[in-house]
């Protein structure tokens, strides 16, 4: 019987939208998903934006996603970590995953070692040139007197301004989203080769971008972005050799742009 642990990264499923439905279905693969890759998993990654919104009150949090918090609890409870990357949907998480759930939670970037590789993973906003006005925002965000006035509106009516706002603004950019641009214009993949003149890494794991991409950005450096959980529902798993992405319950590797 093989004992070979792998790591397992995802991002971007922006559960709550675009209706209750359809993200309930959605937190269902999910969960499938987690229960299938727990055994052989020496770590899970999620890199942001699992949720469309988030928000956590003193004594109260986003209503939902029972099933998938129960699902990490488990996995955390018997001992695999669980990392989770902040995304610009989920920027205010504070206490509460690493209190009930038992997870790693990162709000920055991380340069880490698997098995011997080194690895930068972030969700992969805020990143290289230009999007002045996004970095803009997630400054008066990450602003903890923000934080506070925002925690003085009543719950409904602040997490029901918040998700509309979200949901306008996804809706959009989802189009440019699903685009390759080519590789000059991959802004990500730009990023990651400038922090290569820093210093090496093997792989660039990111979220946000909404597009499984692998990508050569040096002899021995590749850029991988996961895509999205809502319609590819691609991820990536690192068996302590090879990276790859891949389609869950779908035959074949994903259609990646592989550059």
């Amino acid at each position: 019987m093989s004992h070979q642990k792998y790591s397992y990264f995802i991002s971007d499923a922006h559960l709550g939208v675009p209706s209750r439905e359809a993200s309930l279905e959605r937190e269902k693969k999910l969960v499938k998903w987690l229960n299938q890759v727990a055994p052989q998993a020496q770590a899970i990654y999620l890199l942001g934006d699992i949720f469309d919104f988030w928000f956590e009150y003193r004594h109260v949090v986003p209503k939902g996603f029972v099933r998938l918090f129960g699902a990490i609890a488990s996995i955390t409870d018997q001992g695999t970590p669980v990392h989770f990357f902040t995304g610009n949907h989920d920027l205010w998480i504070k206490d509460y995953f690493q209190k009930e759930l038992g997870m790693i939670v990162h709000h920055k970037g991380v340069s880490t070692q698997i098995n011997g590789r080194k690895f930068f993973i972030h969700h992969g906003d805020g990143l290289g040139k230009g999007d002045y006005g996004y970095k803009f925002l997630k400054k008066v965000f990450c602003c903890k007197p923000c934080q506070w006035l925002f925690a003085r509106l009543h719950p409904n009516f602040a997490i029901d301004l918040a998700r509309l706002s979200s949901r306008r603004s996804r809706m959009a950019h989802a189009e440019d989203d699903e685009k390759f641009l080519g590789e000059d214009k991959e802004f990500l993949a730009q990023w990651a080769k400038q922090k290569l003149e820093e210093t090496h890494y093997d792989f660039f794991v990111f979220g946000h971008r909404h597009l499984p991409l692998e990508i050569k950005i040096g002899e021995n450096s590749t850029y991988y972005n996961l895509g999205e959980w809502f319609k590819r529902f691609t991820y990536g798993v690192y068996d302590g050799d090879t990276f790859k992405l891949q389609y869950f319950e779908k035959e074949g590797n994903p259609a990646v742009n592989k550059i």
